[in-house]
């Protein structure tokens, strides 16, 4: 048995072939990993309580936190955690219970918390905290504690978001080979 990869009360994660799970991170429970998707090393991704779905070509680095809010009776959904297309999450992120579109870059350090729902293409600077239930638009730079929309992105911000899901692709697959060594 993988013993960084594992059930949890009857759910199993699914992870595509294509995916890359370094050996030091840790995902447990009912968690969607689609094809191209990268955890880096001391990642948790801990979908025990309700799910987690990670896009294709998404990335989660290294030392970021993946957690949601159980179901219960008051809250028959709880707050699962859904993350679009080739989106970055940097190193120490952690997310709870959100939604985040496609080509998002989640800065460094940032928290994003329950019912967050993060729209389309949008970059949160390093360091943020995005407080619950709050809403961010498409096209724009947030940044701060609590996160305010900042600036429209600039064309080269737009174009980041698919260089950097990219890149994480290529990075994974010269990891890849160094699992079986």
């Amino acid at each position: 048995m993988n013993r960084n990869i594992r059930p949890y009360d009857g759910a199993s994660p699914v992870i595509h072939d294509s995916c890359y799970v370094d050996p030091a991170a840790v995902v447990i429970g009912d968690v969607t990993l689609e094809a191209g998707a990268s955890v880096w090393p001391c990642a948790v991704i801990r979908g025990d309580v309700n799910s987690i779905r990670i896009g294709e070509g998404s990335n989660i680095q290294d030392f970021a936190m993946l957690h949601v809010t159980h179901k219960r009776d008051s809250d028959p959904a709880g707050a699962p955690l859904i993350i679009g297309k080739h989106v970055t999450i940097g190193h120490h992120v952690t997310l709870h219970g959100c939604v985040i579109g496609d080509e998002v870059l989640v800065g460094i350090g940032t928290i994003v918390l329950d019912r967050v729902v993060i729209e389309d293409r949008v970059l949160i600077g390093a360091g943020s905290l995005v407080p619950p239930g709050k809403r961010l638009e498409s096209g724009y730079l947030y940044l701060g504690n609590p996160v305010k929309q900042v600036r429209p992105l600039t064309e080269s911000e737009l174009a980041y978001f698919k260089y950097s899901a990219e890149h994480y692709l290529r990075v994974a697959d010269k990891h890849k080979p160094n699992l079986d060594a």
